[in-house]
């Protein structure tokens, strides 16, 4: 067997002494299993260090070897032994047992190694691409990517922006898609009571509008979380509402939304965070306080532990404003709590609830304050509710919450910037320097006083236009909702806002036929505020004080539009204090008016109901003119023209009191003079009796 170390140099064999000869020496004993043994891990230990262990290792293992052999008595018959002694110039040969290097092993060393092949170098147009890939793979990942190297970011977001291609533009929207998203978050989690002044011009600094389903995402996330905190969420969606009412209304059917499934799937912890943002939403009047009766009504209609105890921390955040908008609905509630309460079907816990909210209600809420002082940033007269109903088919907009590509991106970015403009009351061009402000306040100065000495217009004009305005509008409408809606998004000036019932009003009276279009449109704005509701009240008392101009067509609108409104409650029965049922201060287009009026109200609230509301003593001051009791003249006009109009049963306490009035003693007749004209006795009685005659009432059947 060949030996890979022919080709090394043969080991010098050690010189003899000069007395001994190699033969004198001793013979080597016989080897045994152990010495194999020992040979076989030599020869494991010399393939593996071979080559790579230095030249001293080696010489000590190779002395160690030397060393073990002659203690064993290993030697040499055959000839002089090898010169061990001298480790520098001593090599071991290969051990008696070593295999041979296998053809496929020896082929593969030998083989030459591959030249390395360079890469071409990409182009622009390649790098573009790639570029492009990585940063739409970062985008498409659902956790919005993951971290990447702030100059790697700036680099991939500089490549973008100089691409116009419809990719590019895509891209570009996205990553302002994202951009956006981040900022509303950040400004809806850092919102407190002391920074909400300052965060609410920064927020309208994002558009909201296109963002409105992320701004309803993280607010619901950020109330969910924090519930604490939710009369702040809610001041600050009803100050995004009074300026962008998309964004208050999108909200508004979301929590309610996220109740009724909630409430399907009973989860406690949802429901609760979903029902204490609605009682705040409608606190701020986002949302109607009907759907807050809805809820209560489901929560008491069934009554469990947990149904019981939601409704009772429901009612502990809106008790003040129902009680204080909805009285007659408040004690309802209340004797429901008070119903459950006495059956004693529910956990000791829950009973100990309601009695605490009762003895909250006791207190008057001076803890759970519908709106805190700090917290009242907005005037009444620029809130705006939304009628969400519990059962209704509500549109959440889920696509509002993914990034979906404009075509008009630009059209839209400048529409929301001259909207934020408005909003905010700034000027396109920025902040001004100092002096720049001193010398347009001196000139805003000079231009006021120019304005006192100007002609002022008497046309009229900006009134003309605003009425148009307000017509167009109406008309332009599909429902009462809708024409409610586009009529408080109107510029309405200062001091011009009765111009809008009064609008109203004509447009009703223009009408070939009554419409009950506008009847809702009235009720729905005298419902929104106290502001329209007098408004409208006052319209009420004008339009009776120049009912002489209207002709009977529209007449007959105009008073079914009232009747209307009286018979929803959208104004007060006090307005009825502005009838005088005589016959001095009516006329025959009053009569006609009040005739129609009462007929309105008799057929939607039914006779029975208009004869109650009637007898009710909290409404007979507002009543003295209709129904008056001062003399038998007027109370007998009254009698019978209600009676001709068909409407007899509100004069039954008139009758009585007219038939238990004390009768006026009759004056002496003057004496007569002996020239005068002799009236025969017959004739006399008999004129007697027919004035008797025409000073009664007129029975239930008619004149």
């Amino acid at each position: 067997m060949a030996s890979p170390m022919a080709d090394s140099p043969r080991p010098l064999r050690e010189r003899s002494p000069p007395n001994e000869s190699p033969n004198d020496a001793p013979p080597s004993p016989p080897r045994g299993p152990r010495d194999q043994e020992r040979d076989d891990e030599r020869e494991h230990e010399y393939e593996h260090d071979r080559g790579r262990e230095p030249d001293r290792k080696r010489r000590r293992d190779d002395g160690d070897r030397d060393v073990g052999r002659r203690r064993n008595g290993d030697g040499d018959d055959d000839g002089p032994r090898d010169n061990r002694d001298r480790g520098d110039r001593y090599r071991p040969g290969p051990p008696s047992g070593r295999r041979e290097r296998s053809p496929a092993l020896a082929a593969a060393v030998s083989r030459p190694r591959p030249e390395r092949v360079e890469k071409p170098e990409r182009t622009e147009e390649e790098k573009q691409a790639l570029l492009k890939a990585e940063y739409q793979k970062l985008m498409d990942m659902r956790s919005g990517g993951t971290y990447i190297p702030p100059a790697r970011l700036r680099a991939l977001q500089a490549q973008i922006q100089e691409d116009t291609t419809d990719e590019g533009a895509r891209l570009r929207q996205k990553l302002h898609w994202e951009a956006l998203k981040k900022s509303i978050t950040g400004i809806i989690n850092k919102v407190n009571l002391g920074n909400i002044k300052a965060l609410v011009p920064e927020l309208f600094e994002e558009n909201l509008i296109r963002g409105r389903g992320a701004f309803c995402r993280a607010m619901m996330r950020a109330q969910a979380s924090s519930l604490s905190f939710t009369p702040i969420y809610a001041a600050l969606t009803a100050i995004v509402n009074s300026k962008i009412p998309l964004v208050g209304e999108l909200l508004a059917k979301r929590v309610v939304v996220q109740f009724r499934k909630s409430f399907r799937r009973d989860d406690k912890k949802v429901c609760i965070a979903a029902t204490t943002f609605i009682a705040h939403l409608v606190n701020f009047q986002v949302i109607h306080e009907n759907i807050a009766l809805q809820i209560l009504q489901l929560l008491l209609h069934k009554p469990t532990d947990d149904s019981v105890e939601i409704a009772v921390g429901f009612m502990k955040e809106i008790g003040e404003f129902l009680t204080d908008m909805k009285p007659m609905a408040s004690r309802v509630v209340f004797d429901k709590f008070r119903d459950v309460l006495h059956e004693g079907n529910i956990d000791k816990r829950v009973q100990y609830a309601v009695e605490v909210l009762f003895q909250i209600r006791k207190d008057n809420f001076k803890d759970h304050p519908a709106i805190r002082e700090e917290l009242d940033l907005l005037e009444e007269d620029d809130m705006i509710t939304h009628y969400v109903e519990l059962d209704g088919d509500l549109d959440v907009e889920d696509t509002l919450n993914i990034f979906k590509f404009d075509k008009d991106f630009e059209k839209s970015e400048q529409a929301y910037i001259q909207l934020k403009q408005e909003i905010l009351g700034q000027a396109s061009d920025g902040e001004e320097d100092d002096d720049e402000e001193e010398e347009e306040s001196s000139e805003d100065e000079e231009e006021e006083e120019q304005r006192a000495l100007e002609i002022k217009d008497q046309t009229n004009a900006d009134l003309v236009s605003l009425r148009k305005t307000i017509y167009l509008t109406i008309q332009s409408a599909i429902s009462p909702e809708e024409a409610v809606h586009k009529l408080m998004k109107v510029n309405l000036p200062p001091g011009q806002e009765p111009e809008l019932p009064s609008m109203i009003v004509e447009c009703c009276s223009q009408a070939t036929t009554y419409q009950k279009f506008f009847g809702i449109i009235g009720e729905r704005f005298s419902k929104i505020n106290r502001l329209w509701n007098d408004l409208f009240e006052q319209q009420f008392a004008t339009t009776y004080d120049t009912i002489h101009r209207y002709e009977t067509n529209k007449l007959r609108n105009v008073a079914r539009f009232f009747g209307h409104l009286f018979a929803s409650d959208a104004i007060g029965w006090h307005c009825m204090s502005n009838i005088v049922m005589t016959e001095d201060a009516t006329t025959s287009s009053s009569r006609i008016f009040v005739k129609i009026l009462f007929q309105e109200i008799a057929e939607e609230l039914g006779m029975t109901k208009l004869a109650e509301r009637m007898k009710d003593p909290l409404l007979q001051p507002s009543l003295e003119g209709v129904f008056p009791h001062d003399e038998p003249r007027n109370i007998r006009f009254s009698i019978n023209y209600f009676t001709s109009i068909g409407m007899g049963v509100l004069t039954e306490e008139m009758r009585e009191f007219l038939q238990n009035m004390p009768k006026p003693a009759l004056p002496a007749p003057p004496a007569r003079d002996s020239d005068s004209e002799s009236i025969p006795p017959e004739k006399e009685g008999r004129l007697f009796a027919l004035g008797e005659l025409q000073q009664e009432p007129f029975t239930q059947s008619g004149p």
